[in-house]
């Protein structure tokens, strides 16, 4: 479902009453006669769905996180905003980038659509820009012959349907910024059977230990935070630019887990 579709749809027919009423039905209408439901409804509407698709269009979105792909970072039913000007002013709908503001950084967490299926929103972690040679081995990464540091930081636990999965929490910097990742070193770097056939596959090269990626222009790599439980840019390939929805920046609630722990991580930034 098209919730974005919907909502212009329900903004243009809702304002087109209002302004029929304004132009034509009101002065048709008897002194004092109320108005009929059909109009007076639209109205009292328009207003409210005008301001919640200009928001949600050009400022901030919602999103809630439907996977454990971005733990610990981000936690299942986790709702988050995202900034949808930092990047480039875009149209509403068709997604078109008319004002470039900024460009998306390595290290920042990204909402984009799907390239496999772009009806569906993904959330990752920024890797490679493009040009960027990415390479990922014995799950540590390097970019451009940069490596990305990786500090232990104790382990990390968290309920996956009725499994309870432990794994080794570990922060890694890149580009002077930290953030923590969940490993599994029972895992490879890798799922070999996963990986797919992707536009610019020939870009990329894959043995046991990991793989090599050369990012085309145009084009970003994305990995999720729990790294050996995330289908990301090892499996399905490059995210182009006009894929991109936005920034995440922001946790605002989770219906989904009600404890103290999860209450003090509302109101937080995404690192």
């Amino acid at each position: 479902m098209n919730f974005a579709l919907i909502l212009f749809v329900l903004t243009i027919v809702t304002g087109v009453i209002a302004l029929a009423d304004k132009l034509v039905f009101a002065k048709r209408r008897a002194a004092g006669e109320p108005e009929p439901w059909w109009v007076e409804y639209p109205k009292s509407f328009f207003p409210v769905l005008l301001i919640v698709f200009l928001l949600r269009s050009f400022v901030a979105e919602p999103f809630k996180i439907p996977s454990s792909s971005m733990r610990p970072t981000l936690e299942v039913g986790d709702f988050i905003l995202v900034n949808k000007f930092v990047y480039g002013i875009r149209l509403p709908i068709i997604e078109k980038k008319i004002i470039p503001t900024g460009d998306p950084q390595r290290g920042d967490v990204i909402v984009f659509r799907y390239p496999v299926n772009p009806s569906q929103d993904f959330i990752k972690r920024l890797v490679g820009l493009p040009g960027d040679e990415v390479v990922y081995r014995d799950k540590k990464i390097t970019v451009n012959g940069m490596p990305w540091p990786q500090t232990s930081d104790g382990s990390y636990g968290y309920l996956e349907g009725l499994s309870y999965v432990t794994t080794e929490k570990v922060l890694e910097r890149s580009d002077g910024r930290e953030h923590a990742i969940a490993e599994n070193p029972a895992a490879p770097p890798v799922f070999p059977h996963n990986v797919r056939m992707f536009p610019d596959r020939e870009n990329c090269v894959y043995n046991e230990r990991g793989f090599t990626c050369k990012v085309p222009a145009g084009h970003y790599l994305m990995m999720g935070d729990n790294r050996d439980n995330s289908d990301d840019s090892r499996y399905w390939g490059f995210v182009p630019d006009d894929h991109i929805r936005g920034k995440a920046f922001f946790i605002w609630f989770n219906w989904d887990d009600i404890s103290s722990l999860a209450f003090k991580r509302i109101g937080s930034g995404i690192r």
